[in-house]
């Protein structure tokens, strides 16, 4: 008879496409620019290109790391995250800085338990992916 199960929906779709995206990078970047312990965080998304450059950055790439439309790579023709993250000095505190602000984000949003834990999982990859230095 053949498999009639419905593929499983992407992080990206049970996010809910790009609403759930953009709502996810807006919650962590306001996290970033507002909160006292993120300061780190902050100061090092200014001296690159800014915070609002790295919303929409951000926001192409997790779109298509989560599953949805590739805009980042569209855009810049791969999604190599050290290679995107060469000229920002990323050691462990940062990397678990980074992903600390992404867990608060993603717990302010009130995701389900089972996404929020699937989205930390990948995101902890990627944090780890993106360290530059130990």
């Amino acid at each position: 008879m053949g498999n009639t199960e419905r593929p499983r929906a992407s992080a990206y779709e049970r996010l809910g496409g790009d609403d759930g995206v953009r709502a996810l990078v807006e919650t962590f970047y306001d996290i970033i620019e507002q909160e006292d312990h993120a300061h780190d965080l902050h100061i090092l998304h200014m001296r690159g290109f800014g915070v609002a450059h790295s919303r929409e950055e951000q926001f192409n790439y997790l779109s298509g790391f989560f599953g949805g439309p590739q805009r980042y790579v569209m855009k810049h023709g791969h999604a190599r995250l050290k290679e995107i993250h060469e000229h920002v000095p990323i050691g462990p505190e940062m990397r678990d800085l980074w992903l600390g602000c992404m867990g608060e984000a993603i717990a302010r949003l009130r995701l389900e338990p089972d996404l929020a834990a699937l989205l930390m999982r990948h995101l902890s990859a990627a944090a780890e992916s993106a360290r530059n230095r130990d």
